[in-house]
């Protein structure tokens, strides 16, 4: 049951920084080189200016400067209350609120918080050098929790307002007195690495102890899993039995007809894994999917159901992960709205 706290946040001065949406990003891993390009481009205080630097180094540096020049400001202890209001790929609208917090960085073995992904080394050796030099938690990573939140949506208009890639975030301060203890372990729904990142800073700071993170309901009305459907350049034989079209289960599109995998497992990323595909890419648009087989670019497509919440808290607490791309939490978070320094 890991305490969470309010915390001293950074955040943008926009009569010095200017509006914010020249400002904000989504997470570093979406980021392809050319939309990094863009964004440098949109402001001079733009936050992948720090998140997706030309070296730690100058990350360091030109935060240095943003907090002498009072385009970042502290803030007094508090937590903040998160909505972001979306379309999802499905097409339907959302609003999906949280709340942002200061959590205790743990190993995993301690239970406090729990993986449900795998990770891998070079980004985790990426973001560590950025920490070491920041010594500031740049972006918030997404947590799960059971149970209703622990203060309900302030009133009164939002302390920003801002749209990024078609997605809406509000933040409205709370104040706080002292930590709240949730009932429950957490579950991560993304940002294994950056959470891993933390815990090994704090094995080289130990007064590094906390991270940034965005907590949400599993409960919350607005949380959705979406499916990524899997592209491949080859498979085997499947079994399966002809249909329409795409359905509960598997389904495998190729040579213009579909397919219902015929398989004892029912966890659908897995399925697909024991056929071991080559050249696997991966899309949460099941009609791209289906497009890329048909303009020749692929010889098939997976088209998978969404995993549950349910499904990914029964793998983490068994102490296991899912394959690569199991889940998609859509949308991520918007960086550059609050900023944590540690130790």
């Amino acid at each position: 049951m890991p305490p969470v706290r309010p915390f001293r946040a950074l955040r943008y001065d926009p009569e010095v920084a200017g509006p914010l949406e020249n400002l904000v990003a989504p997470p570093y891993d979406v980021i392809s080189p050319e939309a990094r390009l863009a964004y440098l481009a949109r402001s001079p205080y733009n936050v992948v200016h720090l998140t997706l630097p030309d070296s730690p180094e100058d990350a360091a540096t030109t935060l240095s400067s943003w907090r002498a020049q009072g385009v970042l400001r502290d803030e007094p202890p508090a937590f903040w209350w998160v909505a972001q209001d979306y379309v999802g790929p499905d097409g339907i609208g959302r609003t999906r609120e949280g709340f942002a917090a200061s959590v205790e960085a743990s190993p995993y073995g301690a239970g406090r918080v729990l993986p449900h992904e795998r990770t891998h080394e070079g980004p985790k050796q990426g973001r560590l050098a950025l920490l070491r030099a920041t010594s500031v938690e740049l972006e918030p990573i997404f947590l799960l929790y059971e149970g209703e939140p622990p203060f309900g949506a302030p009133s009164g208009p939002p302390a920003a307002d801002v749209e990024e890639g078609g997605v809406r975030t509000r933040l409205w301060r709370v104040e706080a007195d002292g930590e709240i203890e949730l009932p429950t372990s957490l579950l991560i729904a993304d940002g294994h690495h950056r959470y891993e990142t933390a815990v090994a800073f704090r094995e080289e700071r130990p007064e590094a102890t906390h991270l940034l993170a965005v907590f949400v309901s599993a409960a919350a009305p607005g949380l959705e899993i979406f499916p990524t459907h899997r592209v491949v350049r080859h498979v085997g034989e499947v079994p399966g039995v002809e249909v329409d079209g795409p359905g509960e289960g598997v389904t495998l599109y190729r040579d213009g007809r579909y397919l219902r995998v015929e398989a004892d497992d029912d966890f659908g990323p897995r399925v697909v894994e024991s056929f071991a595909p080559e050249g696997v890419t991966y899309t949460p648009d099941a009609g791209e999917a289906v497009a890329a087989v048909d303009r020749g670019e692929a010889e098939a497509a997976f088209l998978l159901q969404p995993v549950t919440v349910e499904q990914v808290a029964s793998f983490a607490r068994a102490g296991e992960t899912m394959p690569q791309k199991s889940t998609f939490f859509y949308p991520k978070l918007t960086s550059g709205l609050l900023f944590h320094p540690v130790g």
